[in-house]
């Protein structure tokens, strides 16, 4: 956005807090021309922002991707490596559960030349990873689970369980069925 005029910027910003708006509401799935009517601009204009669906969608999960990306800093320097892997996944679930459509995003295959450190799937798995390794060290998780078996833990029961009156209570349960399969011997 740097360089850009300030009605352009002026534009995305509102542009981009209806999107998020309109996908906490609807998903991933949210109309990109609904999107433009309730913003006020022409299709072209959201597209001129937001080439995709994905680029608009990781527009919307980016604050909160870093912020789960720094609580997995942060609970790297926690002496129980395990719990701390399990609480940071937990609010990873929590998170997708309640902001429709992150799962969505988690679970896209980037092509090699979309992918980005800034992109939500890379950045959340490098941020998972550390808690990983961290965990695997100290032999509180077994040495087979990678960080991506993980996070298609999470992002399945996310997708299993949003559209369920109160997805929580499933998912809730869904996650502990998986925690307890991933210590050591399966405890």
């Amino acid at each position: 956005m740097t360089g850009q005029r300030s009605d352009a910027r002026r534009n995305y910003t509102h542009i981009l807090a209806v999107a998020e708006a309109e996908v906490a509401t609807q998903g991933a799935q949210a109309s990109l021309e609904q999107i433009a009517r309730i913003a006020g601009v022409g299709s072209a204009t959201v597209r001129r922002h937001f080439p995709t669906r994905k680029a608009l969608l990781e527009a919307v999960f980016k604050q909160r991707v870093h912020d789960l990306c720094d609580r997995a800093r942060t609970l790297c320097g926690e002496p129980d490596s395990r719990s701390a892997l399990v609480e940071w996944l937990r609010e990873l679930l929590a998170y997708s559960l309640a902001a429709r459509g992150l799962a969505d995003v988690l679970s896209y295959q980037p092509l090699q030349d979309e992918a980005t450190q800034d992109s939500c799937a890379p950045a959340i798995g490098a941020a998972g990873a550390l808690l990983l390794r961290k965990a695997i060290d100290d032999r509180t998780v077994r040495a087979d689970i990678t960080i991506d078996d993980l996070l298609v833990l999470i992002i399945g029961i996310a997708l299993a369980t949003e559209n369920f009156t109160d997805p929580a209570t499933p998912a809730d349960r869904a996650f502990r069925l998986a925690v307890a399969g991933i210590g050591v011997n399966g405890t």
